[in-house]
């Protein structure tokens, strides 16, 4: 059942219609196959990206003299949401390419944002964010992947661990240090796809989202142009860590889109299955646990967008966007986990999704930050304000 929705504006009303559309008629019938084949390394969700770049979905809160769709960040996150419903891989996949563009569209120079953003932003390029690394999660000030000054370009070598869509990616928004060791040492580049010196080890064999294709991205001597370096020297630390803040955000709101999917097969489930005679949605006990699904997917809604308006109004909004992520994929492992037992021994089958969905939630409270670092994220934003 669709979400209750109230829009700012006619025209985003519109973007949910539309995207609504393309979820039912492309990405919806698509998904369980799509997955399937992705986890016998058979396909990659490309044209879904497409599909939903010529719709102008994939730019959605960039500005128009940029080449995006000018719409506030508590629209674009609404839509990000409605296609995490149909498809969570390609919903990730979105909010991973958003942040990717953000460095160029936030830090750039004007040279820059002319020359790469119109490609990044036209729904025909697939982006890539490289952070994390083998010993460098949570931790990224650790990273050891270097950027070596080599006449007029730098030579990047290292690896870096768990990245989106490597290998299908266009392009590469690569953190490597430039300087000593601590985050001032760390500055950002964008790697054009085909970069010699750029290889790619296998897919990782994950639990879930398996459309969503992981890998470690290795540069061993690859050459990038100084024009590609964003922002000066040692800036790296500050532009990805502004950049995870408004990634967290469409995690948040990607994970709420799966929970509110998993509510909907387990609502429509209990109001057809029968035993003892009757529904089971009229057994109190099971009336009551779609309630608290219910309520926790309204819960992690609330928290998104309010945290996406503070964004769109300019004002801080780190501690609450570590706060959605923190309700939002957590709401979205325990409605997965309980629309599974809501279906009992049938939602333990491939015969219906939700044992899909809750392998694949479990990830959303490990990427973008895990749990446990956006409680420290909060609990310093908190002490400090004090």
């Amino acid at each position: 059942m669709p979400a209750t929705r109230l829009m700012p504006t006619e025209e985003a009303q519109d973007l949910i219609d539309l995207t609504r559309e393309i979820c039912d008629k492309q990405l919806r019938p698509k998904a369980d196959d799509g997955e399937r084949l992705a986890a016998q390394g058979e396909a990659h969700p490309t044209e879904a990206f497409r599909t939903l770049g010529r719709a102008g979905l994939m730019s959605l809160p960039y500005p128009e003299e940029l080449g995006g769709g000018g719409q506030p960040y508590e629209v674009y996150l609404q839509v990000v949401e409605e296609i995490g419903a149909a498809w969570m891989s390609v919903a990730v996949g979105v909010s991973v390419h958003s942040l990717t563009c953000y460095p160029v569209a936030q830090f750039g120079s004007d040279e820059q944002k002319s020359e790469l953003l119109e490609g990044m932003l036209s729904g025909e390029q697939l982006g890539a964010y490289c952070l994390s690394e083998p010993l460098a999660g949570s931790d990224v000030a650790s990273m050891t992947t270097k950027a070596t000054a080599d006449g007029d370009g730098y030579l990047l070598k290292g690896t870096k661990a768990w990245i989106s869509h490597a290998g299908h990616a266009d392009f590469y928004t690569t953190f490597a240090r430039t300087g000593d060791s601590g985050p001032r040492g760390v500055s950002c580049f964008t790697v054009p796809a085909g970069t010699e010196g750029m290889t790619f080890a296998e897919p990782e064999r994950k639990m879930g989202l398996h459309a969503d294709t992981v890998r470690q991205v290795i540069f061993d001597g690859a050459r990038v142009d100084a024009s590609r370096r964003i922002g000066e020297e040692g800036m790296g630390m500050p532009i990805a860590l502004s950049a995870l803040d408004s990634g967290r955000l469409g995690i948040a709101a990607a994970a709420t889109g799966l929970a509110q999917s998993a509510l909907d097969v387990a609502a429509r489930y209990a109001t057809e299955r029968e035993q003892f005679g009757k529904r089971i949605s009229e057994f109190q006990g099971l009336a009551f646990l779609l309630a608290d699904m219910e309520a926790a997917v309204t819960s992690a809604r609330a928290t998104y967008i309010h945290a996406a308006r503070l964004k769109d109004a300019g004002r801080p909004f780190s501690k609450e966007a570590a706060v959605a992520k923190l309700i939002a994929t957590d709401a979205a492992m325990k409605v997965t986990t309980d629309a599974v037992q809501v279906l009992g021994g049938a939602g333990y089958t491939q015969d219906f999704p939700v044992e899909r969905y809750m392998r694949e939630a479990k990830v959303t409270q490990i990427f973008e930050g895990t749990n446990q670092i956006q409680r420290l994220v909060i609990s310093r934003q908190l002490l400090k304000s004090l």
